[in-house]
This record gives C-alpha cells, sequence and structure tokens, in this order.
C-alpha cells in the first residue's frame, strides 16, 4: 500500500492507495481542492462549511453526470433492435431472391408444358 501527501483546504492529510494509484489519488484531492476555492470565491469561510459546501458541488455535478449517462440496459436494447434490423432485412432479401427463383422456375415450367402439349406460343 501507498502513502500520497495531498493538501486540502490548507491541510495536509495522508492518504492510502494501492501502488500505482498516488497520482490519481492527486488529481482526486486537486478535483476537491478547485471546489473548495471556488466555494471560497463565492465569500464562504469556516473549514467544516467550506468543505461541506464543496462536497455538495461535487456531489450536484455527479448527479448531473449520472442523469445524463445512458442506462446499460437501453445501450443493450439499442444493441438488440439493431441485430433484429439487420436479420429482417437479411431475410427480406433472401425472400425476395426466392420469390425472383420461385417466378422463374413457374416461367420455366410454362414454357416446357407450352411446348410438351404442342400449343402455340403467346
Amino acid at each position: 500500500m501507498a502513502l500520497v501527501s495531498v493538501r486540502i483546504n490548507g491541510h495536509s492529510y495522508t492518504v492510502g492507495c494501492d501502488n500505482g494509484q498516488e497520482r490519481h489519488v492527486q488529481a482526486m484531492a486537486q478535483q476537491v481542492e478547485r471546489r473548495v476555492q471556488r466555494v471560497r470565491d463565492m465569500g464562504f469561510s469556516g473549514d467544516a462549511r467550506v468543505l461541506v459546501l464543496a462536497a455538495l458541488l461535487m456531489a450536484d455535478e455527479i448527479q448531473d453526470l449520472s442523469g445524463s449517462r445512458v442506462p446499460d440496459a437501453t445501450i443493450q436494447a439499442a444493441k438488440d433492435a439493431e441485430r433484429l434490423r439487420a436479420e429482417q432485412a437479411l431475410t427480406a432479401s433472401r425472400l425476395a431472391d426466392l420469390a425472383e427463383r420461385a417466378e422463374s422456375l413457374a416461367a420455366e415450367l410454362e414454357r416446357a408444358y407450352i411446348d410438351e402439349a404442342g400449343l402455340p406460343n403467346a
């Protein structure tokens, strides 16, 4: 386990994290510090109050992001619909080929019948 020192709201904190995650933890701390500074720029003071307001700002951003994210079930439904459209197009193409072949066979049979029966060609 690695230890990372971060500075938030003028205070240093030592935080444990998995090895290799040190930069990620520092980046998260910088995100928190940016929100803290934003709250301070709005004129708020007091450590606890500033941190609570910064946390609420971050929670609001997370809420907005999760609301704009397309649910996995919707993504899967869209993929299923696309697969079904492709299958329907293939089926329609095969049916058209079969219909064309059936018409061709019918025309051949009709010609053969006319020839065999000695009927005049129309």
